[in-house]
């Protein structure tokens, strides 16, 4: 009898050792968790929202998307520096190209990500005429494509769609309303 008693002690203390023990692999795990994801975060993928239409049909107000931060390098605003300047310009770059769907800040506006495509490169003219996009003097090809429905008005609508084809090719769906607005007309936009 004496066996099962010094059996059941054994069981007890090796049990209470496992829950002290689960604690402290619980913490350690949700730590380890937390590095790989704030690395992942830092240095790979961060993850955003969409926040405006403006890239409708291809990316709706909602959506969620993952961008790699490694495509065109890093710069000080890649990375956390709780306010401290670890480096000047961009390590690690590639310059983007057209057709690019891109994330950024505008300097006057820093807590505000836009997402948008890259149309323009440095020494690009870019101006709406007529509700279609010149680059460098030059309409850019549309091709019809059906309506896209747009949902996110009180009413749902439809809105012509097309297939806008940029000079190196690179094709995207948009939507254009040609409706009289004042962006339908632009001033020409050096790059």
């Amino acid at each position: 009898m004496p066996d099962v008693d010094k059996s059941a002690e054994t069981a007890k203390a090796e049990a209470a050792k496992k829950k002290d023990g689960g604690w402290f692999e619980l913490i350690r795990t949700v730590f380890y968790a937390v590095v790989i994801a704030l690395v992942v975060r830092t240095f790979a993928y961060e993850p955003f929202n969409i926040p405006s239409g403006s890239m409708k049909p291809t990316l709706l107000i909602g959506d969620y998307l993952f961008v790699s931060k490694f495509a065109y390098g890093y710069s000080k605003y890649s990375l956390p520096t709780f306010g401290i300047d670890l480096f000047d310009g961009r390590i690690f770059g590639s310059d983007p190209e057209r057709g690019d769907v891109a994330v950024f800040r505008k300097p006057t506006e820093p807590d505000i990500d836009f997402i948008k495509r890259i149309i323009g490169l440095p020494g690009d003219r870019i101006q709406m005429i007529g509700g279609v996009l010149h680059i460098n003097d030059q309409p850019v090809e549309l091709t019809a494509d059906g309506a896209f429905i747009d949902e996110t008005c009180t009413r749902s609508r439809e809105v012509p769609q097309f297939i806008e084809t940029l000079p190196n090719g690179v094709s995207h769906l948009i939507v254009n309303e040609i409706d009289g607005h004042y962006l339908d007309n632009t001033e020409v936009y050096l790059v």
